[in-house]
């Protein structure tokens, strides 16, 4: 029988481009819980360094090799899980939706993950009034946006534990966390975005908190490969889960850096590949 492990959880922070993490051997991590920059966002273009008429395909092919670096990271079995958004762009003169999350879901599915239920996040903090389009009259308005997709997708068949297995049963949640969590529409408060977290897509610890208690069990290492504040990795090393964070910008890197206390680092500061998305 497995022991739970008691020691205190480690986090390694890595300077570089999560298309490539040479750092992380393969098949380690148990979950990857991540909020990429969505394309089609304004704020993102320059990161992505891809624009035009094609910059939505340009964008999404970036993104699908981190999905690759991540399959491959994954043990047999392991989870991903993905917070993204749909994005409303006008691209000459005309506006229309830009499906985020059907691309992350035919991008990771060719890559040989299989999909799971996903969760629709409702934010109550928006505007319920925030409308597009021409009033009360018919019928060109348009539905407003208050929903993003956490997109689950594991790694092969389920993963097996031996019976009784310690760690597995001292992560088990109650009941009504299971009849929260498992409903596929969750209303969390969005957390408020300032500074360099305005800039990294940062979302409230009470989802990666979820999504780690959901699908991992302590003594395991969870992966953010867009790390930027460091939300998903407090939330795993609060919860006695490894963290490992890939962050591709240096300030928010060095950022991350001191803010990881000296007893829980993992290793020395390490980098993987050049910083660069383009």
């Amino acid at each position: 029988m497995r022991k739970s492990r008691e020691r205190i959880p480690e986090i390694r922070a890595v300077l570089g481009d999560a298309r490539k993490m040479p750092s992380i051997a393969p098949a380690s991590v148990h979950l990857v819980v991540t909020s990429p920059p969505y394309p089609m966002i304004p704020q993102w273009d320059e990161q992505f360094g891809a624009w035009g008429a094609h910059g939505f395909d340009a964008m999404h092919a970036r993104l699908a090799e981190v999905w690759r670096s991540c399959r491959d990271a994954l043990v047999p079995g392991g989870i991903l899980a993905i917070n993204v958004g749909d994005a409303l762009r006008s691209i000459d003169g005309e506006f229309r939706l830009w499906p985020n999350h059907v691309r992350v879901t035919l991008a990771c599915e060719a890559l040989g993950l299989r999909s799971l239920p996903y969760i629709l996040w409702k934010k109550p903090t928006n505007r319920p009034n925030a409308f597009l389009g021409s009033g009360f009259l018919p019928p060109n308005a348009y539905v407003t946006l208050d929903c993003e997709f956490i997109l689950l997708f594991r790694k092969g068949s389920p993963r097996r534990f031996p019976p009784r297995d310690d760690a597995r049963y001292a992560s088990r949640y109650t009941k009504p966390e299971r009849d929260i969590w498992f409903s596929q529409v969750w209303s969390v408060r969005g957390a408020r975005q300032d500074g360099v977290a305005r800039r990294t897509g940062a979302f409230p610890p009470e989802i990666p908190e979820r999504l780690i208690r959901m699908f991992s069990v302590t003594g395991e290492t969870v992966l953010d490969p867009f790390a930027g504040t460091g939300t998903t990795l407090w939330a795993a090393a609060r919860l006695r889960r490894n963290a490992i964070g890939v962050e591709i910008d240096p300030e928010r890197y060095e950022a991350l850096v001191r803010r990881i206390p000296a007893e829980r680092v993992a290793t020395s500061r390490s980098r993987a590949g050049a910083p660069s998305l383009r």
